[in-house]
């Protein structure tokens, strides 16, 4: 997701039970018609593109909707989908056009449009859901429609709205299924996608049949899925070891990523570094315990990241010091520069000059199922409180409460995992510390928001490196979040499902139509 020079995911494939040559068989025809089961504990949000904007949720648009630009795996530019094509009228980045591709039905049988692209943009923006993608679409003034081209107008230069348009707020929905200023709230997706949801059943699964009628940058669409979703790590790898599914991906207990081994029979590991992040928040709004900047500052001289990743995590996920992971263009170690040790000295003589009460009380909020969510918070908690100066009210919620409890500004502290939009440090700036952010924290700072309208500015994006520095500099003064720890990607599959290592590559794509049977 970076029109920047992005890491090469490097990953390692673990080929047990059969050899190399067994990998590249070809499926038979019987097991193209066989149904793949994939297992996660990530949730959906909504059904609706434009009421969501969580991993799970886009993981399934990814396969159920077509934007008009998409990603192919391991590229850091966008290739057409939906369209036939897309380019920035003149050299001013504030006008970008697309011609849509031909042949495109939903599944009504009704051809899609451009107003039906018009449709799906102007909603997000219309509805501005909470929880949805609007936040992605800053810059996006107007959209206008006439025969088969689509043309954005934008309220400033922005060479990373390409980007933003191959995401999951770029899904086109048909506009006679869809309301223009309300959520649709029935299990039912009409999209044009590589698969066709037939069934579905909130919490428990979705069912995917190959799209016949799809038309777009892939050859061919994949065998059938289903995806089932597990309340927590623990069952999802209750799942995995009764075989009841045939791929695990996000995320299997910490203990069982770590015990992974390349001589284990039955199973394919795929492990790749990962643009995956996760972060803690902090409501800075007047009246929270947290708003005072020193009192942040205070939290950052005290969490210990290598004891998280080493404890918690057993070391399958690494320590962040910084907005942007490593291997991202701009990626510095801003908080490793300002807080470079723990020094529980430091942060007392911070609230000593706050004039706050001690010890600060304050509630940290997490999603229950998130994978070592509940063991993170209560780690967190201890090494704040050790230095006698915090005191913690943690509690855990269902995923979707979770979501608005933090976007109403009802918790003091909340962690979050994000997964890169798409491949470039922009996904980590405006959605995360922008004025007007999805993590809705109450932060704004004038010289943040003008660094980010800075860099969107560069058509080379390794031009904005400058701009990514100096805005992290800030983040790390400020604290409106510490940044915790970067994840690995590890999927698991049986000994007969190919493709995993294809699944996700940090493009911000869940390819499911990459796995089939060998």
């Amino acid at each position: 997701m970076r029109s920047v020079r992005m890491r090469i995911l490097a990953t390692l494939l673990v080929l047990a039970a059969v050899g190399v040559g067994g990998w590249q068989l070809l499926p038979s025809q019987d097991d193209e018609n066989r149904t793949i089961t994939v297992g996660t504990t990530d949730a959906v949000t909504s059904l609706d593109p434009a009421g969501a904007y969580d991993a799970g949720s886009w993981a399934l648009f990814n396969n159920v909707f077509q934007s008009l630009l998409t990603f192919e795996p391991g590229g850091v530019a966008p290739v057409p989908d939906a369209a036939r094509s897309c380019a920035f009228a003149g050299s001013g980045l504030s006008t970008y056009r697309c011609e849509l591709r031909e042949g495109l039905t939903f599944p009504s049988g009704r051809a899609m449009t451009a107003q039906d692209v018009k449709y799906s943009f102007d909603r997000v923006k219309r509805i501005k859901s909470d929880v949805g993608p609007s936040a992605l679409l800053d810059t996006l003034a107007s959209v206008s429609a006439s025969g088969r081209t689509v043309t954005f107008h934008l309220s400033s230069p922005d060479a990373t709205f390409p980007l933003k348009v191959a995401t999951g707020a770029g899904a086109i929905v048909d506009r006679e299924k869809y309301p223009a200023a309300a959520l649709r709230t029935d299990n039912a997706v009409d999209g044009t996608g590589p698969y066709t949801l037939t069934a579905y059943t909130k919490g428990k699964k979705a069912v995917l049949a190959p799209n016949t009628h799809y038309k777009g940058a892939l050859k061919d669409t994949g065998s059938p899925v289903e995806l089932r979703y597990y309340a927590d790590a623990d069952a999802l790898d209750g799942a995995w070891k009764a075989k009841r599914i045939d791929v695990a991906t996000r995320t299997l207990p910490p203990q069982v990523l770590a015990a992974l081994n390349a001589a284990d029979p039955g199973q394919r590991v795929s492990e790749a570094d990962s643009s995956e992040i996760r972060n803690l928040y902090f409501n800075t709004r007047a009246g929270s315990p947290l708003h005072d900047v020193r009192v942040r500052q205070a939290m950052a001289w005290l969490i210990d990241r290598e004891r998280l990743a080493a404890t918690v995590y057993k070391g399958t996920v690494d320590p962040l010091f910084s907005l942007i992971p490593t291997g991202i263009t701009g990626h510095t170690t801003s908080f490793f520069d300002a807080y470079p040790k723990l020094n529980p000295a430091k942060a007392r003589v911070l609230l000593s000059e706050a004039g706050v009460s001690l010890p600060v009380r304050f509630t940290y909020g997490y999603a229950t199922g998130r994978g070592a969510a509940a063991e993170e918070a209560a780690e967190i908690k201890r090494q704040l409180e050790a230095s006698g100066l915090f005191k913690v009210t943690v509690k855990g919620y269902e995923w979707t409460d979770f979501q608005k409890r933090w976007a109403s500004g009802k918790l003091d502290a909340y962690a979050v995992g994000w997964v890169a939009d798409f491949p470039d440090p922009d996904t980590y700036g405006g959605p995360l510390v922008g004025a007007d952010g999805t993590m809705n924290t109450g932060y704004s700072n004038k010289t943040v928001d003008r660094l980010i309208a800075s860099s969107q500015q560069y058509a080379d994006r390794s031009e904005a490196t400058r701009d990514f520095r100096s805005l992290q500099e800030a983040v790390a003064h400020d604290v409106p979040v510490i940044p915790l720890w970067q994840a690995k990607e590890y999927v698991v599959t049986s000994e007969d499902v190919g493709g995993g290592q294809y699944l996700a590559d940090g493009t911000g794509v869940f390819r499911l139509w990459r796995l089939n049977w060998i």
